[in-house]
């Protein structure tokens, strides 16, 4: 009998393996371009209007080493140190994340992984923003307690993308206007979308505003380095 892969709660929402391979505090992966070179579909990050730093963050990959997603900043590079929350305020960042576009497939266990879909891009743009966010009156064991809670909340909202919690943003991608699910909270914005190109899109971020934004191919990923 087939069961289904899972990582935690993952599969309901398309988040491919890997998603929760990089615990929060590990040395960030874009000190290599590896897992960016080897991804099977294009990235993508704000358009030629942005002209402000440009670096690589984190890749997923799920066990057979298939590149699954991966995220580019744009920005200040914000901190979770707690003694940085009193400038969180100050950071002006956002962050792409792209995904690949997958069906319903089988996995190396025999098992079956969910599709992904605009879900999975809310999903891990709403998880991003929670990990640059720090409450600057919580210690290390309370903020671990508000985490689990907001994560809890950030499933919810990415499982009813129709829902009142969402607004549409239209934006170009690659020129072309395309429709996002749009919210905004008190620790910055998160949307997601799809791209043309066998992808879907999720960006979240504080201090720019997501209005004028504008989203394309990496022509050169190595330009990021």
């Amino acid at each position: 009998m087939e069961t289904t892969s899972r990582v935690a709660g993952d599969s309901a929402h398309g988040v491919p393996e890997g998603t929760r391979s990089t615990p929060e505090g590990a040395p960030p992966a874009r000190r290599t371009l590896d897992g960016y070179l080897r991804a099977p579909f294009p990235w993508y990050g704000l358009d030629d209007a942005f002209t402000g730093a440009r670096w690589l963050m984190q890749v997923a990959q799920a066990a057979d080493g298939t590149v699954q997603h991966g995220s580019i900043g744009h920005g200040d590079e914000p901190s979770i140190r707690p003694e940085a929350a009193a400038a969180a305020d100050r950071d002006r960042f956002a962050v792409v994340v792209t995904i690949a576009a997958n069906p319903v497939r089988h996995s190396g266990d025999g098992g079956v992984l969910e599709a992904t879909s605009g879900s999975s891009a809310a999903w891990l743009a709403g998880s991003g923003l929670l990990a640059f966010t720090w409450p600057a009156q919580m210690d290390h064991v309370r903020r671990g307690e508000w985490l689990d809670q907001q994560t809890e909340t950030a499933w919810e909202l990415a499982d009813d993308l129709e829902g009142p919690d969402w607004s549409t943003l239209s934006l170009p991608v690659d020129g072309e206007p395309t429709d996002f699910h749009y919210r905004e909270s008190e620790f910055g914005w998160i949307l997601a979308g799809s791209a043309q190109n066998g992808v879907h899109l999720g960006a979240y971020g504080r201090g720019l505003s997501a209005y004028g934004l504008a989203f394309s191919v990496v022509k050169d990923i190595r330009a990021y380095e």
